[in-house]
């Protein structure tokens, strides 16, 4: 009888000692993997004094950059593989449009929020909803963000080349 638990002892011990070392493992690996939680931006109240937001003085490598040229470049996009994780894409308001209101709207692929001022507008946020993926184009007179999931697509048009920002919400 001492013997057999002398051998069930030994077991539990080596046992142990493995999965011990196997998630030290794994969780040294995976730690590096994960990504920082998204940054909140101040939302001034309407007729509050408008305090500006400081911001960064180099974008976070998930805030896609502002794109100066005519044609739509994807500024941040996601593989199949990060669907099961956020990556919002954040970027601090203008100067210019500081005194804008903001503005989210949802859809069925995920949520955007934009910060509308009187002639142009800001990407405040995108976030995909869970299954979707993002991407993100951004002109000096629109910004398009389009949410993809298979053959679905939803896009958050926002234009302001003829007047103050409008916003058209298109699924196809």
């Amino acid at each position: 009888m001492r013997r057999g638990l002398v051998h069930v002892l030994a077991w539990l011990l080596a046992t142990a000692a493995a999965v011990t070392l196997s998630w030290w493992g794994v969780h040294s690996v995976l730690a590096g993997t994960a990504y920082d939680p998204p940054r909140a931006l101040p939302v001034t109240a309407a007729g509050a004094p408008a305090r500006e937001a400081k911001a960064p003085s180099s974008p976070p490598s998930s805030a896609p950059a502002r794109d100066r040229s005519p044609a739509p470049a994807p500024s941040a996009s996601r593989t199949p593989a990060d669907t099961n994780r956020p990556s919002p894409s954040v970027s601090a308001p203008s100067a210019s449009s500081a005194s804008g209101h903001v503005k989210a709207y949802d859809t069925d692929g995920g949520r955007a929020v934009f910060e509308l001022g009187a002639a142009d507008a800001t990407l405040v946020s995108a976030t995909p909803g869970t299954g979707w993926s993002m991407q993100v184009w951004k002109t000096e007179t629109w910004i398009r963000v389009e949410f993809a999931r298979g053959t679905d697509r939803v896009s958050v048009f926002c234009t302001w080349h003829d007047g103050p920002p409008h916003v058209e919400i298109g699924t196809y």
